[in-house]
């Protein structure tokens, strides 16, 4: 064997993109559509944000509730924050098996 196939055993590779925490990113799960690109999410941490979709996501993603997301609040106003990544149904599953969702806002099991 060599080194590189050794490294793949020992480290468990995860195959979906995480919130970068030092950013400030964190899982969310869209709760309320609330129209005009905006929407309401319960965050990991346990707050309730009113969230909005930036101009190069509106198009390319469509967000739906009940969807998994990454949101980053805001630094200067902590209730609001902005949409990094919408996860699909199969990228969401996978978290939750994997035990990489935080019990808040498991409701894929």
């Amino acid at each position: 064997m060599d080194s590189n196939s050794q490294a793949n055993e020992n480290d468990q590779q995860v195959r979906v993109i995480l919130p970068n925490k030092r950013k400030g990113e964190m899982f969310g799960l869209v709760e309320k559509l609330s129209g005009a690109s905006r929407l309401t999410v319960m965050c990991e941490d346990g707050f309730t944000r009113n969230s909005r979709i930036p101009g190069k996501m509106k198009k390319r993603m469509w967000i739906r509730e009940h969807d998994l997301v990454i949101v980053k609040p805001w630094e200067f106003q902590n209730e609001r924050a902005d949409v990094v990544y919408r996860y699909t149904q199969t990228q969401a599953s996978y978290l939750s098996r994997n035990n990489l969702l935080p019990e808040v806002i498991n409701i894929f099991k």
